[in-house]
């Protein structure tokens, strides 16, 4: 499956530890990340994450792609609550999860429960309708 990583800046260290948690789980997928994400994710883990331009130069948008063609399977977007210049390319992506009914974690125990359920296969829906 097709899973997106993205963090705000205030957010990358919580998104590392994550991936460091459930890296054997995440190492099945094929993972895609904005730049500095997949970078500081790549530097702790090992894992290989095929890296778009930096979130708000691009990046965003190219995500938002990968949605719009149905080829995203998963978004973990840990966001910062606090920060206050968030670019429209942030909202237009989640707007866009909802949209093509994308599961979509905005926060820790949302991720971590949507990983969970990557793990068991709950997600793999697509699979039955090949």
């Amino acid at each position: 499956m097709n899973v997106g990583l993205v963090a705000h800046d205030a957010k990358k260290m919580l998104m590392q530890n994550l991936c460091i948690a459930y890296q054997d789980i995440l190492r099945k997928h094929a993972l895609y990340a904005t730049a500095t994400t997949g970078k500081v994710i790549e530097e702790v883990t090992n894992l290989s994450i095929h890296k778009f331009q930096v979130g708000h130069f691009g990046g965003m948008h190219q995500i938002g792609a990968l949605i719009q063609n149905n080829e995203m399977d998963l978004l973990i977007f840990l966001q910062d609550p606090d920060n206050k210049q968030r670019t429209q390319g942030f909202y237009d992506v989640l707007n866009l999860c909802d949209k093509h009914n994308i599961p979509c974690a905005t926060n820790l125990p949302t991720a971590e429960a949507l990983i969970m359920a990557l793990d068991r296969g709950d997600l793999d829906w697509r699979e039955m309708y090949k």
